[in-house]
């Protein structure tokens, strides 16, 4: 189900201005009950300005209306944000995930050598001079650099990283490895499951700070190479 293109200023904007349920605000929204209870209660932790979604184009004033006349009915969707189109350029990283680019750089240049600076800068979307800097050990926070995968930091995607390997292997006249695609769907599963615990010991970091608990630790991907 398509959600709003920015759900929790949504449900701010429903709660204040529409009779409907909090159930029927989370499942348009995409959030959990709770979610839309603290944003009501006016508790939850960061203060939100609520974004019109007929205005949006979003959700219509008739469904609303359907909606607020009937508890169990489900609000649909005029349309889905639209989907951000990667153009050519240096790849965005959103600001949380900028720190984990080193590390991800790391583990291409130690486990894919062949890769160049230029497709690794294409990859993670990074500076040739950051790439240098980290593979002749110049790099000013090389002594806390850790390689790990970057499809488990959610940097990149197995699909391009594969393609990279693979357009490099070319390259230089070498057959690549072929993939091993038996436990793909474990893989997936995999990494889905450890990006959930780091963005979870994100958030435990967060609460955590004013009480001085140590968030739990992430562990790496278990299948680097």
């Amino acid at each position: 189900m398509n959600q709003p293109l920015m759900p929790h200023a949504t449900a701010s904007w429903l709660v204040d201005n529409t009779s409907l349920t909090f159930e029927q605000i989370a499942e348009f929204c995409g959030l959990h009950v709770l979610e839309v209870q603290a944003i009501a209660d006016d508790t939850a932790a960061t203060k939100l300005t609520g974004r019109d979604p007929v205005r949006a184009h979003e959700l219509t004033q008739d469904e609303i209306d359907k909606g607020q006349a009937d508890a169990n009915y489900r609000l649909k969707m005029t349309k889905g944000p639209e989907q951000v189109r990667r153009t050519k350029g240096p790849r965005y990283t959103p600001v949380s995930k900028r720190q984990d680019k080193p590390d991800g750089i790391a583990w291409i240049i130690r486990n894919h050598p062949e890769i160049s600076d230029g497709a690794i800068s294409n990859l993670i979307g990074t500076t040739r001079t950051t790439i240098a800097a980290i593979r002749d050990r110049t790099h000013w926070n090389i002594g806390n650099i850790t390689p790990k995968d970057p499809v488990t930091l959610g940097l990149t995607t197995q699909r391009e990283l594969d393609s990279a390997v693979n357009k490099a292997a070319k390259s230089a006249g070498v057959e690549a490895q072929p993939t091993d695609t038996r436990l793909d769907g474990d893989r997936e599963a995999l990494i889905e499951q450890l990006r959930a615990e780091r963005e979870q010991a994100a958030r435990d970091a967060e609460l955590a700070g004013d009480e001085g608990i140590a968030p739990k630790p992430f562990f790496e991907d278990p299948f680097r190479r």
